[in-house]
C-alpha cells in the first residue's frame, strides 16, 4: 500500500503527539512532514517555568531530539512558517518559498500570549511567556534589569513571576482581580497562594488595571487606572492566550475564537484536521495540556482509520508549576446553592481540601498543600463519582480505606483512553502495552518507554500503581523504589548502612562495592557519599574536594554574572573596627561591586573576580563565614543583658561561644542558628534550625525552624538550667542529624520525617546516648577546627570578650 503523505503545521507538544500515536498504531500507513516555525525540536512547553527558576535546563525538557525525527523518518522542517494552505490542490505554503504536497494536513498552531490593547506595549522589555525565546529573554533581562511587573495573576503569571524571582528581579505581580487563579481556586485556596507566594519573595498589586506602559524606547514603569504608578524596567505580559488561527484565516476556513472543529476534529476544509490550543470545540477552546491530549488520541485513531468514539470535550484540571507549592483544580471550583460543600482546612500546616457534590456526584474539588490525591480527585470528577464515606476518607483523609487497596481499585476502573501523565499525554493503555509488550517492569524503564513522569515527576505514584496492578505477584516494590539519585535504587539509609558494615573508605569504593549503575557517579550523589564517609570516618576520611559543589571548592558564592561573594565570618554578629578596615581595604583595592549587610549580621563583599579570592581571604585574614557550606552558617544574636533592659541572659556571649565551638563541621544541608537573650524573639530564634531563648531560669532550646521556601515555626525541645546542658544538648541534636539526616535535608524537614518525641528520647531523655552522641561530635570537631579557635566553655570565660558597658536606662 502506498504511503499517504501528511503534513503536520506546528512543532509543539499537541501536534507532535497525535504522530507519536499514529506512529504507534501504524508506523506505515504515512510519509510525514512537520513544519515548526521555532528552531527547535519539540519541546515540553509547560516546564518552562522549571527552566526559568533553574531546576532544569533546556535540554532537560526537550521531548524528542533531532534523532527522533530522523529515526522515524520525519521530515523536520525547523524555522519555517506556514502562510496558507491551498485546499483544493493540497499543498501547504511556507514563507521561504517551499511547497509541501499533502493527501492529509494537521493544524496544531497553538496560541499566541494576548497583549493588552494600551498604549507602550510595544516598547523594549516588553515580553509574553509562551516558548523559549521568550524564557531566554527573561534570562537576559535578568543580568541588568532590577525590577520586573507580570500582568496576570493567573497560572502563567505567578510561574513566570517565580521564574524571574529565581533569577535575582524583584517581581511583582499585577492582577485585575482581587483573588489569584480565579478562574481554578476559590477564595480560600486563593489567599492561601498569596500567602506562600510572598513568602517566596514575590510582590502583588491586586485590583490595578493597567492603562499604560511607561518610558520612551524601553519601559520605565506601568500606570494603573488609579493614577499610581509601578517603576519596572521589564514586563512579561500574562493576561491569557488567544489561538493562532491565521494560517486557517487565510486559508478560508470556518474560524470564530479558535479554528472549528468537529468531535473527530475535522476543519471545514476536507482532509484538514486541527488539534491543540488553536482549536474552537462545541464553542470551548482549551489552554491546558490535558485536552489537547485527549483531542489527540482521537485524530490519531481516526487518521490511522481505527474505529473510535469522537471527542466530546474535557472536564479540565489545573496543577501549578511552582517548587515549593502544591496546587490542584478539577472541575467545578465556586460554592454554588445546589452544591453539597466537604471542606478541611489546617491554617498550621497550610492545608486545604475540597470537593464540590451535586446530586451526590464529585463534580469538582480542591487541594492545596497536599496534592497527593490528585489523580483520584481528577477521575472522580471526570466520571462524576457518587460521594461515598470511603471517598471522603481517601481525599479528605483519616481512615484505614484509604490505602493501597483503594489505589488498586482506582486503577482498575480506568480506561485504557485516561491519561496518567498530564504533561505528556501518556495514557493507562499506552503504559499497560508497554509494560505487556516490551516487558518494561520498573517506573524508570516506563519513563523510557513512554515517557510518563519524565517531566514534572507527578505522576510517578500512578505509573507505580499501574506496574502494580498489571505485574500482580511479579511486581518488585524494591526495584521500583527511589534511590538517593538515578545511580543507585539505595536509599540513604541503605547506603550509610552498607559503608559502615563493610567498611567502605571511598566514594570509588562505595559506587563499585554497591554496584552503581553510573560508575562515575552524578552531581547528585557524589557530594552525597562525600559527606557520609567523612561523617562516619572523621578521623580517617581525605575530603574529595572534587566531589563538592563549586561554592564549596572555591570558598565563595557564584553568582549569575560569574563573580563571586566572599562572606568573612562575624561571631554572634559581633565584629571589631580593626576588621572593619580590613574589608572596606579589600572591597575598594578589588573593585567590589556590593557590600551588603546581610541577614545573617555579617558583610557580604559581592562581585569578587575568581582569579581574586585567594588573595582576597589572604588580605581579610578572617575566618569564612561558611556562606556556601552545608556547615553552620551564622548564629545570629540580639544584644541581650549586656545592653538591652528586657534582656535576661548573655545572649551575645553564648551567640559567640555556639559559632565557634561548631562552626565548620560538615552537616546534611546548611545549618542556621540564634540565641535570644528574652522571650521577645529579635533574633528570629522561632525560624532556626536550633534557636534558643534565655529568661531568669536558663534556656529553652527550639529545632527544625525554617524561614525559606516552606516556613516552618521551631518545635521547643526542652528547657536547661546552665550554659553546660545547653552546648551539650545543641551538640547532640546536631550529631544525631548528622548521623540520620539525608543529604539536603533540612532540619525543618528530619524533624518532621523523625518525630520530635523520637529526636527528644535520643538527645534529652537518654542522658547516655547524648553524652555519646556529644563525644562523636567532639572527635569529628576535633579534626576541623584550627588551634587558635578556643571553644569558651563558661560564662566568665565569655564576658571577657568585652569589658563591661554601663548603659543608662532607655526608659
Amino acid at each position: 500500500m502506498k504511503q499517504q503523505r501528511l503534513v503536520l503545521i506546528g512543532n509543539g507538544m499537541a501536534g507532535v503527539n497525535v504522530i507519536e500515536q499514529i506512529l504507534k498504531h501504524n508506523k506505515e500507513m504515512y510519509h510525514i512532514t512537520i513544519i515548526g516555525n521555532e528552531p527547535h525540536p519539540n519541546y515540553n512547553r509547560i516546564m518552562l517555568s522549571y527552566v526559568l527558576e533553574g531546576s532544569k535546563t533546556i535540554d532537560d525538557i526537550v521531548l524528542n531530539d533531532h534523532s527522533w525525527y530522523k529515526d522515524n523518518q520525519i521530515d523536520l522542517q525547523t524555522g519555517t512558517a506556514v502562510t496558507h494552505i491551498d485546499t483544493e490542490a493540497k499543498k501547504v505554503y511556507t514563507d521561504n518559498g517551499s511547497v509541501f504536497s499533502y493527501d492529509k494536513a494537521i493544524i496544531a498552531t497553538g496560541s499566541q500570549p494576548f497583549v493588552l490593547p494600551i498604549p507602550g506595549v510595544d516598547k523594549q522589555g516588553v515580553i509574553g511567556f509562551r516558548d523559549i525565546q521568550d524564557c531566554n529573554q527573561m534570562m537576559e533581562a535578568a543580568k541588568t534589569c532590577k525590577k520586573a511587573a507580570v500582568i496576570g495573576g493567573g497560572l502563567l503569571g505567578l510561574e513566570a513571576a517565580k521564574g524571574l524571582v529565581h533569577l535575582g528581579m524583584e517581581a511583582t505581580v499585577v492582577h485585575l482581580g482581587n483573588v489569584l487563579m480565579e478562574r481554578q481556586l476559590d477564595d480560600i485556596a486563593a489567599n492561601m497562594l498569596k500567602e506562600e507566594l510572598e513568602r517566596q519573595g514575590i510582590r502583588f498589586a491586586m485590583e490595578k488595571q493597567t492603562v499604560e506602559l511607561l518610558g520612551d524606547e524601553r519601559v520605565t514603569g506601568l500606570r494603573f487606572a488609579d493614577g499610581s504608578v509601578l517603576e519596572v524596567d521589564f514586563v512579561v505580559m500574562a493576561v491569557g492566550i488567544v489561538p493562532n488561527t491565521s494560517v486557517a484565516k487565510a486559508s478560508n476556513m470556518e474560524v470564530a475564537r479558535g479554528i472549528v472543529v468537529n468531535d473527530l476534529l475535522q476543519t471545514s476544509a476536507p482532509d484538514v484536521y486541527a488539534v491543540g490550543e488553536c482549536t474552537q470545540h462545541r464553542g470551548l477552546c482549551y489552554g491546558l495540556v490535558a485536552p489537547l491530549f485527549e483531542q489527540g488520541a482521537i485524530l490519531a485513531k481516526h487518521l490511522c482509520e481505527i474505529e473510535t468514539k469522537g471527542y466530546e470535550g474535557s472536564v479540565v484540571s489545573t496543577k501549578l508549576k511552582i517548587s515549593g507549592v502544591d496546587v490542584f483544580s478539577a472541575g467545578e471550583f465556586q460554592d454554588q446553592a445546589d452544591m453539597t460543600i466537604v471542606r478541611m482546612q489546617d491554617d498550621w500546616k497550610k492545608i486545604y481540601k475540597k470537593i464540590l457534590i451535586r446530586d451526590n456526584k464529585i463534580v469538582g474539588g480542591i487541594l492545596f498543600g497536599d496534592v497527593s490525591e490528585s489523580a483520584r480527585l481528577q477521575k472522580l470528577v471526570n466520571t462524576q463519582t457518587e460521594m461515598t464515606d470511603e471517598v471522603y476518607a481517601s481525599i479528605m483523609g483519616g481512615g484505614a480505606c484509604c490505602g493501597g487497596g483503594n489505589q488498586a481499585a482506582l486503577v482498575a476502573e480506568m480506561s485504557d483512553e485516561e491519561i496518567i501523565c498530564g504533561c505528556n499525554g501518556v495514557t493507562k493503555g499506552s503504559i499497560v502495552t508497554a509494560i505487556k509488550e516490551q516487558g518494561c517492569s520498573t517506573v524508570d524503564e516506563i519513563k523510557s518507554c513512554t515517557g510518563a513522569a519524565r517531566s514534572c515527576g507527578g505522576c510517578k505514584p500512578m505509573v507505580e500503581q499501574v506496574l502494580q496492578y498489571v505485574l500482580g505477584d511479579h511486581f518488585d516494590i524494591n526495584a521500583n523504589k527511589q534511590g538517593i539519585c538515578g545511580c543507585t535504587t539505595l536509599s540513604r539509609d541503605e547506603i550509610v548502612a552498607q559503608i559502615q558494615e563493610m567498611g567502605l573508605t571511598t566514594i570509588k569504593e562505595v559506587m563499585y562495592v554497591l554496584a552503581w549503575k553510573n560508575p562515575e557517579g552524578c552531581s547528585k550523589c557524589r557530594p552525597a557519599l562525600n559527606y557520609y564517609l567523612g561523617m562516619i570516618h572523621p578521623t580517617t576520611y581525605q575530603d574529595e574536594k572534587a566531589s563538592r559543589f563549586v561554592n564549596e571548592r572555591l570558598n565563595a558564592n557564584i553568582n549569575k554574572d560569574g563573580t563571586y561573594t566572599v562572606v568573612p565570618r562575624m561571631y554572634g554578629g559581633v565584629t571589631t573596627a580593626e576588621d572593619l578596615k580590613k574589608i572596606a581595604d579589600v572591597a575598594v583595592k578589588y573593585d567590589v561591586k556590593m557590600v551588603k549587610m546581610t541577614g545573617g549580621q555579617r558583610i557580604d563583599l559581592v562581585g569578587v573576580q575568581k582569579e581574586d579570592l585567594p588573595k582576597v581571604w589572604a588580605e581579610l585574614d578572617m575566618p569564612s563565614g561558611y556562606a556556601y557550606a552545608k556547615a553552620l552558617r551564622t548564629v545570629k544574636t540580639c544584644v541581650g543583658s549586656r545592653f538591652c533592659r528586657f534582656g535576661t541572659v548573655d545572649s551575645i556571649g553564648m551567640g559567640i561561644a555556639l559559632e565557634k565551638k561548631f562552626e565548620r563541621l560538615d552537616m546534611p544541608a546548611k545549618f542556621k542558628m540564634a540565641v535570644n537573650g528574652c522571650p521577645r524573639n529579635c533574633a528570629e530564634s522561632c525560624t532556626k534550625d536550633i534557636g534558643i531563648v534565655g529568661n531568669d531560669g536558663g534556656w529553652e532550646i527550639y529545632v527544625g525552624g525554617n524561614g525559606g521556601i516552606k516556613a516552618r515555626v521551631a518545635d521547643l525541645l526542652c528547657k536547661v538550667k546552665n550554659d553546660e546542658e545547653l552546648i551539650e544538648i545543641c551538640g547532640a541534636v546536631i550529631q544525631y542529624y548528622r548521623e540520620t539526616g539525608k543529604y539536603l535535608e533540612r532540619t525543618s524537614e528530619w524533624v518532621e520525617r523523625m518525630g520530635l518525641e523520637m529526636i527528644h528520647q535520643n538527645v534529652v531523655e537518654d542522658v547516655e546516648n547524648r553524652q555519646q552522641l556529644f563525644a562523636r561530635i567532639e572527635l569529628a570537631l576535633a579534626q576541623v577546627q584550627d588551634p587558635w579557635q578556643k571553644v569558651l566553655q563558661d560564662q566568665e570565660t565569655r564576658t571577657k570578650l568585652f569589658e563591661p558597658i554601663k548603659v543608662e536606662s532607655l526608659s
